[in-house]
Parts: structure tokens; C-alpha cells; sequence
């Protein structure tokens, strides 16, 4: 897609953003991805797409992937601080990594006061607090280094017309 085709669809660039993270919110993982790469597409240089790429691999706990994406968006932009949240929650949930999570979610506090993100980052550090320290949720890592045994599925059964 050339700059002329690109600047045709620039004031869809946000409306795309927004349908992204409603199909995230849908668990419409295909819809959301294929809006944020077309997002992507019309404003190859924004960071707002990978962000939503990010959250995407977040909410499917693909730790790994999500603290690229947000690490790769926080060289880009180091002052971003949506992006410095969600990569503290990533830490959040990697135990070794909590308490530098909690850090970036504090650090961004005293940075700034928009309410959305104030919001979000005080929601993530008592959740960290309440259930991730207190252990009322536990997540069991997997690096895809072990050989995943298939568990017995549901028996089918042929239906038969009476």
C-alpha cells in the first residue's frame, strides 16, 4: 500500500484501534488481530497497533510474546506509558519478575494522571497484592519445553435418527 492509499483510510487509523480492543474484550482474537495489523498497515510507524497486538497476547497469558511486543513498543517510545503498564502486569505474572513489575506500575503513578491509566495501574497493583501475592490464583508456566501428553477427549458418538 503506497503513502496516497494510506492517507485515504488515516482517519480510520483510531475507529480501528478502538474495534481492536472491543474484539479483544469479545475474545474475537482473529477480528482484533486483523485490526490492529490493518491498523498497523495505514500508520506503519505508530505504536498504538503492537500495543493492542501486546494486550492481545496478554489476555491469552503468551507471557513471552507480550513482554516483546511491549519491551519492543517501550524502545520505540520509552515514555509510553500504557505500554510500561501492561508490560508490569506481564511481570506481574512471572513470579520472578513481580516485584519489577509492581516497580513500573508505581513508576508510572508518578508519572502521570490521566485517569484511564491511573486507573488501570492502580487496578494492577492490587490485584497483584490481593490475588497474585496472597496465592488465591496460581498459574502453572509452561515454555513449551515439555512434551504435552493428550488427554482423553470426549467419547463421540454417531447420531442415529430414530
Amino acid at each position: 500500500m503506497d503513502q496516497e492509499q494510506r492517507n485515504a483510510f488515516k482517519e480510520d487509523f483510531g475507529l480501528l484501534i478502538e474495534a481492536g480492543f472491543i474484539a479483544v474484550k469479545q475474545l474475537d482474537e482473529t477480528s482484533a488481530g486483523r485490526l490492529f495489523n490493518a491498523a498497523q498497515v495505514i500508520s506503519p510507524s505508530s505504536v498504538a497497533p503492537r500495543i493492542g497486538l501486546g494486550y492481545i497476547a496478554l489476555n491469552k497469558l503468551e507471557l513471552k510474546e507480550a513482554t516483546k511486543i511491549f519491551q519492543g513498543v517501550l524502545e520505540q517510545e520509552p515514555e509510553n506509558l500504557l505500554a510500561q503498564v501492561f508490560l508490569g502486569i506481564t511481570y506481574l505474572l512471572t513470579k520472578p519478575k513481580r516485584e519489577e513489575g509492581e516497580k513500573l506500575i508505581q513508576e508510572v503513578l508518578t508519572k502521570t494522571d490521566d485517569p484511564t491509566i491511573v486507573n488501570l495501574a492502580k487496578m494492577s497493583l492490587e490485584w497483584g497484592e490481593k490475588d497474585l501475592k496472597a496465592g488465591k490464583i496460581r498459574f502453572r508456566y509452561d515454555d513449551g519445553s515439555k512434551k504435552k501428553q493428550k488427554e482423553p477427549g470426549p467419547v463421540e458418538v454417531p447420531y442415529q435418527t430414530p
